[in-house]
């Protein structure tokens, strides 16, 4: 899966092929984020504030629903790695959920192995990546029940549940007034609050 992601032009050193202990003692050192391919460092794009801005709303919002929820769900932000070790893939999702208690690859507490819900805001240049290659990669881990999609621009937010071994669910919800319901978590919450202190861009005129 890894050789058919097209992000040569991010490739820090593309002839050397770095295994993923090396990747993490560079990214410890590292100012900027990188994401690891089966051996290739990407660097990640910085954020802008509308992005930066629906991520914490989303993630604040996950924390306030579960607060006094007898499950127990932790919920991190893009600070946390997750790493599927059988594609040998590690990457920074925007805002990630776990049930119960995180598991922690070779005992790093920076890098999870067992998301349940995971959020990605979305921008003109990662949104095909997000639902096509980083949904299927996903997907291979047992403990990933619910995606989803937002876009910063406008409002519309989209979800897709695990159903049983072949089937997921698609929903989305573009009203500014309703609500998203996650299942995985058990959780309602509005746009509103999402989108909270959002301004959208104007439409270009033509």
């Amino acid at each position: 899966m890894a050789a058919t992601i097209a992000y040569e032009e991010k490739i820090i050193k593309p002839a050397k092929v770095y295994t993923f202990q090396e990747y993490l003692k560079k990214e410890e050192k590292s100012i900027e984020k990188h994401e690891f391919y089966n051996g290739q460092i990407i660097k990640m794009s910085g954020a802008k504030y509308r992005h930066n801005r629906v991520a914490m709303n989303i993630g604040s919002g996950l924390v306030i629903a579960t607060k006094n929820f007898t499950k127990r769900f932790e919920v991190s932000n893009s600070d946390l790695k997750i790493y599927v070790e059988s594609e040998n893939i590690c990457v920074y999702p925007d805002a990630v959920v776990v049930s119960e208690a995180p598991v922690y690859w070779n005992r790093r507490e920076d890098t999870i192995t067992n998301p349940l819900l995971i959020v990605e805001v979305m921008s003109l240049s990662t949104a095909l990546h997000d639902r096509t290659t980083k949904f299927l990669l996903y997907k291979t881990l047992p403990s990933f029940k619910e995606y989803v999609i937002i876009d910063p621009n406008k409002a519309s937010v989209e979800t897709w549940f695990k159903q049983d071994e072949k089937t997921w669910i698609n929903l989305s919800e573009k009203d500014i007034g309703k609500e998203i319901f996650l299942k995985s978590m058990g959780v309602a919450l509005k746009l509103s609050d999402i989108y909270d202190r959002v301004d959208f861009p104007e439409k270009v005129k033509r």
